[in-house]
This record gives structure tokens, C-alpha cells and sequence, in this order.
């Protein structure tokens, strides 16, 4: 089968084609890069580069998706969706459908606005109630809207000031390397807006259950261990 897996970042499987434009798919897609690579990137970043597949395409998703009509059998993408901004969506969303072949799978993940309004909530009585203090319950303002509001890149944050502003000088701010969420999608809207879009039969899905074939076996939603790869994220498929 062939199986995009977009936007994919450091979470490649040897048995997609992985498509990204991000520093370290770039790095990983060249003689050159592989060189500086160990010398730009560390901790988890390194760790996440070296454990990327070879095969990844170097792509820019804004220039569409680079295949022919109907020629796909799977599209797949996790958490790629939330960082688009909504007026964007519809023209993704029928680049997917124009290069997948009939009844073939598109498989969305995505982080769950349900799941992280309802912890909110959930915090916010236990606060009021006593059962919690407010630094616990910031914890919980923070799961819900960090990412929305994030004006430095996460990693950048982690490093020392003069490595900090170099980072921010040479790559730019959080939302201009697409760190930022511009949009959330519970288990009512994203199914809504596949099929308002043409897409057929859209359903929710456990991390573990796909009508992708094998679909444990590509670990991109489990771990090698079996675990959730990314608790808390919502999973829709639907039908071309």
C-alpha cells in the first residue's frame, strides 16, 4: 500500500512515505544535513532525528501534496491539522481527497478539544471546592491554551540565552515555525468538516483500530511497547 504520512516531523514509519518540510526532515533528506546535523541539533532533538526512517520525502505542504490523482491508498497526519489556519483547511483537506484513490482512508489525529476542556473543567471545580490549589489548576489553563498563545518555540525555550537568541534571530518565532495551534476539533466538528468536504463515513477511531490494514504494526500511533503514542489526541478516519 501506499501511505502518506504528512507533516510528520521526528514520528516517521519505515513502511509510509513520509512528507515534511521541517529542519530536521531537511537535515535528514541530504548528504549535507546528515552532517551538520549532530552539530545543530541535541537531547531530544537528536534523539528524535536519529530515530526518523530514511525514507522521508522533503516537501512543502503548502505547495500541495506532490501525487497523482487517486494514486494513494492512505493519507495519514497527527497533529498537523490544529497548527493550519482555518481558512487553509478546505484546500488541504481537498488536496487529501484529490490524491487518494476511491475508498481510500484519510486518518486524522489530532489533540482533542473535548478532552482537554473537560480536564479544565474537571480542575476548576477542584479548585473552587478546596481540592486543588491555583498552581495545580494553572496546570490546567495551560494544557488547554499554551499552545495557542506560545510565542517562543518550545525547544528554543529549553536553552541558554545566547543559544536562545540565535535560534529566535535565525528561525523565527513559535507561530512562523508552525508550533502554534490557530484551531481545536472535538468528535462533533472534525467528522462535520470531512464530510462537508466530500469525504464519506467518518468515523472516530481507538489509537489501536484503523481501516488502514496492519495499522499497528506502522507505530505511528502506538509506541514500540504498545503504548498511546500522543494520550489525549482524538482519531477520525473517513472514506474518499
Amino acid at each position: 500500500m501506499l501511505v502518506l504520512n504528512l507533516g510528520c516531523g521526528y514520528q516517521t514509519s519505515d513502511r509510509c512515505t513520509n512528507v515534511d518540510w521541517s529542519i530536521p526532515v531537511r537535515l535528514k533528506g541530504s548528504a549535507a544535513g546528515r552532517k551538520v546535523a549532530p552539530l545543530l541539533l541535541d537531547g531530544e532533538r537528536r534523539r528524535g532525528y536519529d530515530e526518523m526512517s530514511d525514507n522521508v520525502m522533503r516537501h512543502d505542504l503548502r505547495k500541495g501534496i506532490p501525487f497523482e490523482d487517486g494514486t494513494v491508498d492512505a493519507v495519514y497526519h497527527s497533529h498537523l491539522l490544529e497548527h493550519l489556519d482555518r481558512d487553509v483547511v478546505p484546500g488541504f483537506l481537498a488536496e487529501v481527497r484529490r490524491v487518494l484513490r476511491p475508498g481510500g482512508v484519510h486518518r486524522i489525529v489530532v489533540p482533542d478539544l473535548e478532552t482537554d476542556a473537560r480536564g479544565y473543567l474537571e480542575s476548576l471545580e477542584d479548585a473552587l471546592a478546596g481540592r486543588r490549589t491555583a498552581a495545580q489548576h494553572e496546570e490546567a489553563v495551560r494544557t488547554l491554551i499554551e499552545q495557542m498563545v506560545r510565542r517562543e518555540a518550545y525547544w528554543t525555550a529549553q536553552k541558554g540565552p545566547l543559544r536562545r537568541r540565535a535560534e529566535n534571530l535565525v528561525l523565527g518565532d513559535a507561530r512562523k515555525r508552525g508550533e502554534t495551534h490557530q484551531w481545536m476539533w472535538d468528535r462533533v466538528s472534525l467528522p462535520a468538516e470531512l464530510a462537508a468536504h466530500g469525504f464519506r463515513d467518518p468515523q472516530v477511531m481507538a489509537n489501536t483500530e484503523s481501516r488502514i490494514p496492519d495499522w499497528p504494526g506502522y507505530l505511528l500511533d502506538q509506541t514500540a511497547d504498545g503504548s498511546e503514542y500522543k494520550p489525549g489526541s482524538l482519531y477520525v478516519e473517513a472514506l474518499r
